[in-house]
């Protein structure tokens, strides 16, 4: 494996998540960063909404605030994340909850058929940010999905995001601009352009719905990708 491979890894971005999982925290629950704050949250919120699910699954849940989100709006919502540190957090804010709420699962672990669980909805607000991990993930979300369930993903937008870079699907290195606080290394992540998106999505069995492009209300430039996809 070369230096790079290691640099840019499934396994690097976990370690990157485990490392800065407190800074994180205290950003998102002081509203510190501002694409999340003026768009974003209340995007995926909403999106999720429209759809009335009964039942819902935030993947990659981090701290959890999506998950407390979702069950104000009555919805019976359940969190996962791989970072023990986080899925802790998510538990301290939301005391009352049954033991399986948060569950402290890896995309491997799900892939692998570890969650025996079914949801009308499962979200990924920003969470599919490696390679080969999330390609298998999503193949084995249609098997989480009640009979009209939906696939909600929200990502960076990639034509936003590319910057300067090639308009092509791979890792680049990650930043943790626009976040205040005490981070550490940031996590690598594997940008993939719009097409990239539409063919992992067909090849994990799943079809494109709808695609939103929430714009930020200074820039009219779009903040997020997201989209919302169903069983073949």
């Amino acid at each position: 494996m070369s230096a790079d491979d290691v640099r840019h890894s499934d396994a690097r971005v976990l370690a990157a998540w485990r490392e800065n999982a407190a800074p994180w925290t205290r950003s998102v629950r002081t509203q510190a960063i501002e694409s999340r704050r003026l768009v974003t949250d209340r995007a995926v919120v909403e999106a999720a909404t429209r759809l009335r699910p009964r039942s819902a699954l935030d993947l990659g849940c981090g701290e959890g605030w999506l998950t407390r989100a979702l069950l104000a709006h009555g919805i019976d919502a359940r969190g996962s994340d791989a970072v023990p540190a986080l899925i802790e957090a998510a538990r301290r804010a939301d005391p009352a909850a049954p033991p399986q709420r948060y569950a402290c699962l890896s995309y491997e672990d799900i892939a692998a058929g570890a969650f025996d669980a079914r949801f009308d909805l499962i979200v990924c607000n920003f969470s599919l940010l490696g390679g080969a991990a999330i390609d298998a993930l999503l193949v084995a979300l249609p098997a989480h999905l009640n009979e009209g369930g939906h696939v909600l993903i929200q990502t960076l937008h990639p034509p936003t995001a590319n910057a300067d870079a090639p308009y092509r699907d791979g890792w680049r290195d990650g930043s943790w601009a626009g976040c205040e606080g005490d981070f550490g290394e940031p996590a690598p992540w594997y940008f993939r352009t719009l097409g990239g998106w539409l063919a992992v999505l067909q090849r994990s069995g799943l079809t494109l719905r709808a695609l939103e492009e929430p714009l930020h209300p200074q820039t009219q430039r779009p903040a997020s990708l997201i989209l919302l996809a169903a069983a073949h």
